[in-house]
């Protein structure tokens, strides 16, 4: 059995440890515990692992968050995986910082990534994990924050996030979509 899984970010060093890219950081957590490395393909930086005889193709795409859908359109068809086995990991400014929310499908919620992925592929029917980065931020300046570095006093909510996502990312592929928000959609 095949999934894919896209973390969602941007590439350039400038981008690395911000709020939007947690969906990369996610993906190397993911890719680190599994023994994998990426490397560079087509629209998107790829690893392929496995775990528990399954595989797992897990991208990041160089396609810039803007444009996610031309790289998850291009690895769905490439590796034939059916669009309920696709897990994609954003970063969600409605949730408090560390706070995961696994959804079958649904809004985009004014995200650029998902909306993208929406436009491509034609529909809003994919799971994805939302990972809160809070909205500590004063009107106006959402770009600023979502671009911006966690503070130190969030690191540790972070990274505990982190692993729990691994564990999300884990159930899904084992269990399904409905155990995996059971287990996870809490808080």
């Amino acid at each position: 059995m095949k999934f894919l899984i896209v973390g969602l970010g941007n590439i350039g060093m400038e981008y690395d440890a911000t709020r939007h890219n947690i969906g990369f950081d996610v993906a190397d957590t993911f890719v680190i515990k599994h023994g994998g490395a990426f490397s560079l393909d087509r629209h998107a930086f790829v690893s392929e692992v496995k775990w528990k005889g399954k595989t797992f193709i897990v991208i990041k795409p160089t396609t810039f968050m803007n444009l996610s859908g031309k790289a998850v359109k291009y690895w769905l068809d490439k590796e034939k995986i059916p669009l309920e086995n696709m897990l994609v990991l954003v970063d969600d400014l409605a949730l408090p910082i560390g706070t995961l929310r696994l959804r079958a499908s649904g809004s985009n919620a004014g995200h650029n990534g998902l909306k993208n992925i929406e436009l491509v592929l034609m529909t809003d029917k994919y799971p994805r994990l939302r990972f809160g980065v809070g909205s500590d931020f004063p009107k106006g300046r959402q770009v600023e924050f979502v671009l911006g570095k966690w503070k130190p006093s969030e690191v540790p909510f972070v990274k505990d996030a982190l692993f729990k996502s691994i564990d999300a990312i884990e159930c899904f592929a084992t269990q399904g979509i409905g155990k995996a928000m059971t287990a996870f959609n809490k808080g």
